[in-house]
């Protein structure tokens, strides 16, 4: 996941700040052009007493092309209103930026409107840091064309005071956006002043009502702070579309009752790692709007993957570790995150038989192996290249990720990266997860490719070895520059996780002793957080109960498995917006939306193993979360709802910061509230924010919308569970 300084927006806070000084040296041109300058190849002159630039055409990077002013002061914490008017050639779009003149260039704050004729243009940031060498900029370079650019009245004034931030909530009923089950529960939620019931009315397309009702008052809740009333439409099974309730003089976003919506999202969910494959040109005819060069191909300007050395000091070869899947809105690929991401994907397709038949078109869709394992087959292959080769020191073990030396700024596509890129050191938790993966992957895909089968298992059984010898080699928190950390203190886990999927292929006793023996076999591994990259003893246990074998006791891991289900329920009936989900002290979890996706996962297992009506009941109710039945009234999946999270953090879905490039596709799952709000733009908008208002939809804020690869797969799990279901 990306941690890195971005735009700064908006901010509800900001300490004293003196009177409003203008910035801009001559920012209405009315003494020539002086201090505005221009890259080479470009002349600024006046025009009707604006500035204006021909913009050659045939430049790569909007940067190529620029008219900008330096030497400009800028105080951290103070608020800025940056204003300018300007005009171009019909659909050509300026990137304005105020940022740092000097390297490593950062960008403080940016826009990218689309221009036409004369239009005021105006935002408000707060500076995230204190500089004598700021910069304004007028990026106008990346066209194959050449157009004309003017700008006038440029104004960066100081010391204003900030904008409160109040998110649109819009409508105060929130329900499921996208869909409920034509026979299953159907729940929403009243936002209310009111203490006492109220009468609801569900309506048809046409207006006509449908279903009628009372609201069950449920006082304040607490992962909201707001009272709630809860509504029960569960009677209503007919099959409509664009339905909608109304209580207290509110009436909800529509919303259909079927299954067909998740059906497309069964396939969208998954078509979304396409898009995020390294190493291999994305196909307009395969994702229109999406195409791009292969990215990480040791083409200039790239430095390539094809032959990566190591950190300093850390080894002394090179790998080859081409391919794969770019881990979030970064360029890197960390190996417990594609671990994790892999275990989700190819679980859904050993217990969902349904996803065996997805067609995602991809460029392998038709060579008689199901394409979501071709898919999964993308990151494997990398998964395995990251592992020390024999003769080499620490052979066998795997490395914990491979990125950029530095952060790179928005937007960036791939193959526009010119950062080196470093293997990291390896780690006992990155060999644990390919020990697991492949272990999985050698049962599943040996009906397929068995050669490639064998490769993973002997893979598998060298990086557990391995990791037995090496027990304690931890990635540090410390090293997150370039690429996020992925540390992790405790792998006890892991080496339960291997050892059960490595019992699960093979049916060694070796292996069986290792689980029984493991402090994981016993333990309740069912907390707030079921399960991701960093507790993965649930997924064993999910695995074990699943796919069949002999372990001795095995009854006792499907009973785990079962309680913890029943702890999420008990959570979830509580809750008023159904969520399973209940953090301690209401701080919510970095990527809650996963979090809340993997503990339903837990329940779905549950009701595979019981057959039991509540578990499915818990799962459906659970759903509802995500797709708007909540405090922001937002759905958290790109595409899916009236209202649905559209700018989540990465470099080449940036439509935000560049209309030229698209938004994320459709089933891109997002972040989600996150109490922590560690970036600037969360930190400027969200401050005080209670547990499900700490989310904004914006680009920069990666501590609460970004997008992951173990996100999505959580979300494809999920969703592929309630396809089988329906």
């Amino acid at each position: 996941m990306a941690v890195i300084s971005v735009l700064l927006l908006a901010g509800a806070a900001a300490p004293a700040a003196a009177a409003e000084v203008e910035q801009i040296v001559n920012g209405g041109f009315d003494n020539g052009t002086d201090p505005f300058w221009t890259n080479a190849g470009m002349t600024i002159g006046l025009t009707d007493g604006r500035a204006c630039v021909d913009v050659p055409g045939g430049t790569t990077n909007r940067w190529d092309a620029t008219v900008g002013q330096n030497d400009i002061d800028l105080v951290a914490g103070e608020t800025y209103r940056f204003s300018f008017d300007a005009s171009g050639d019909a659909g050509h779009v300026v990137r304005a930026v105020t940022g740092l003149s000097v390297s490593p260039y950062d960008t403080y704050f940016e826009q990218s409107p689309i221009l036409g004729d004369w239009q005021h243009y105006e935002y408000t940031f707060t500076a995230n840091a204190s500089t004598t060498q700021g910069q304004v900029a007028f990026q106008v370079g990346g066209s194959p064309d050449p157009w004309r650019f003017c700008v006038d009245n440029v104004s960066l004034v100081g010391g204003v005071p900030p904008e409160v931030y109040e998110p649109d909530t819009g409508p105060r009923v929130r329900v499921n956006q996208v869909a409920y089950l034509p026979d299953g529960p159907k729940g929403a939620t009243l936002v209310t002043a009111a203490t006492t019931s109220l009468p609801w009315a569900l309506r048809d397309k046409t207006g006509k009502t449908v279903a009628r009702g009372t609201t069950v008052p449920r006082g304040v809740d607490a992962s909201s702070g707001q009272n709630v009333h809860t509504i029960d439409f569960g009677k209503f099974r007919k099959r409509a579309t664009g339905l909608t309730l109304v209580a207290d003089g509110e009436t909800s976003r529509p919303f259909d009752i079927g299954s067909q919506a998740y059906e497309r999202l069964r396939t969208d969910a998954l078509k979304f790692y396409y898009t995020q494959r390294s190493g291999i040109e994305i196909r307009d005819d395969l994702r229109p709007g999406y195409a791009r060069p292969a990215g990480h191909v040791d083409v200039a300007p790239n430095q390539g993957d094809g032959d990566v050395p190591c950190q300093p000091g850390v080894c002394d070869y090179t790998l080859d570790v081409r391919g794969g899947w770019y881990d979030a809105g970064d360029h890197g690929k960390y190996v417990v995150n594609g671990g994790i991401s892999v275990w989700e994907l190819l679980a859904e397709y050993e217990h969902n038989r349904g996803s065996r038949r997805v067609n995602l078109s991809i460029p392998e869709s038709g060579n008689r192996t199901p394409d979501l394992l071709d898919e999964v087959r993308w990151e494997l292959e990398f998964l395995l290249s990251m592992q020390v080769p024999a003769g080499k020191p620490n052979a066998g073990l795997v490395h914990h990720k491979i990125h950029d030396q530095a952060w790179t700024g928005l937007p960036l596509l791939p193959h526009l990266d010119p950062q080196p890129r470093e293997l990291h050191p390896v780690s006992t938790a990155a060999t644990l997860n390919v020990a697991a993966t492949a272990a999985q992957a050698a049962r599943i895909y040996k009906k397929h490719d068995p050669a490639f089968a064998a490769r993973a298992l002997t893979a598998a059984r060298t990086a557990y070895t391995a990791a037995l010898a090496n027990p304690a080699l931890l990635a540090p928190e410390s090293d997150n520059i370039g690429g996020g950390a992925y540390n992790d203190t405790k792998v006890t886990d892991d080496f339960y996780w291997a050892a059960a999927e490595l019992y699960l292929t093979t049916g060694d006793k070796k292996y069986a002793a290792d689980l029984l023996e493991s402090p994981e076999h016993t333990a309740d591994v069912f907390g707030p957080v079921a399960f991701d990259w960093a507790s993965t003893a649930a997924a064993a246990k999910i695995d074990l109960a699943l796919v069949p074998n002999r372990l001795p006791g095995l009854s006792s891991v499907k009973s785990q498995v079962v309680k913890g289900a029943d702890k999420y329920l008990a959570i979830q009936r509580q809750h008023p917006y159904g969520v399973a989900y209940a953090p301690a002290g209401n701080v919510w979890d970095w990527g809650s939306s996963s979090v809340i996706a993997n503990n339903l996962v837990v329940i779905a297992a549950a009701h595979r193993i019981t057959g039991k009506d509540r578990y499915r009941d818990g799962l459906l109710t659970g759903l509802d979360y995500l797709f708007g039945r909540n405090a922001l009234n937002i759905s958290y999946v790109t595409g899916y709802g009236e209202v649905a999270a559209q700018n989540q953090h990465s470099r080449w879905y940036a439509a935000q910061l560049d209309p030229s490039l698209p938004h994320p596709p459709a089933g891109t799952l997002s972040g989600g509230p996150n109490s922590s709000i560690q970036d600037p733009v969360a930190q400027a908008r969200l401050k005080g924010c209670t547990g499900q208002f700490c989310y904004i939809d914006d680009i920069g804020s990666w501590a609460t919308n970004e997008l992951t690869i173990n996100w999505n797969a959580a979300l494809a799990h999920l969703i592929g569970y309630v396809v089988e279901i329906d």
